[in-house]
């Protein structure tokens, strides 16, 4: 089963795999926010940035995969964003569902040193109030989903990390 995480050529294609699921949770955040006018939370533009960290790994990691000290930097910091998304994920559940007490502010919070929101207002600027996230498909709310996806990110993750330690 380890074989995709350990031979170079299975590498590349989870690398694809996890760019491209990147690139699709960016472009549909982006459809519920222009088109379905559900705007983003600060919880849900902290998510779009560690989305945005995997997809910019995913990339070092693509191109560095004949690197096996790249390829486990990558797996490191793959895993480290993908925690970050579980967090911001939970926490926007947690406040949705009512076991976490808790408000947002319209402020973005990103650091000086990196001010996403002004950058890049289209896709970083928090538009409401955390507390309700719209519902995807079957029931399920994107704040569910998003830790759903989080959950499989950080196992895909580990995964990878470990794999980056074995033999091909």
């Amino acid at each position: 089963m380890l074989n995709c995480f350990t031979t170079p050529r299975g590498r590349t294609w989870m690398w694809i795999l996890i760019l491209a699921l990147g690139i699709a949770m960016e472009a549909v955040a982006l459809f519920f926010q222009y088109q379905l006018d559900y705007g983003p939370c600060v919880l849900c533009v902290h998510i779009r940035a560690w989305v945005f960290a995997i997809i910019l790994v995913a990339l070092v990691g693509l191109f560095s995969n004949s690197c096996q000290i790249a390829q486990r930097f990558s797996s490191v910091l793959f895993l480290g964003a993908a925690i970050g998304m579980l967090e911001r994920a939970y926490v926007t559940l947690g406040i949705e569902r009512g076991f976490i007490d808790g408000a947002c502010t319209l402020d973005s919070g990103f650091p000086d040193w990196l001010p996403l929101d002004k950058w890049s207002a289209t896709i970083f600027e928090p538009w409401e109030a955390c507390g309700y996230t719209p519902e995807l498909l079957f029931g399920i709310t994107m704040a569910e989903g998003l830790v759903a996806l989080a959950v499989l990110l950080v196992m895909a993750a580990l995964l990878m990390l470990v794999g980056s330690f074995k033999k091909a």
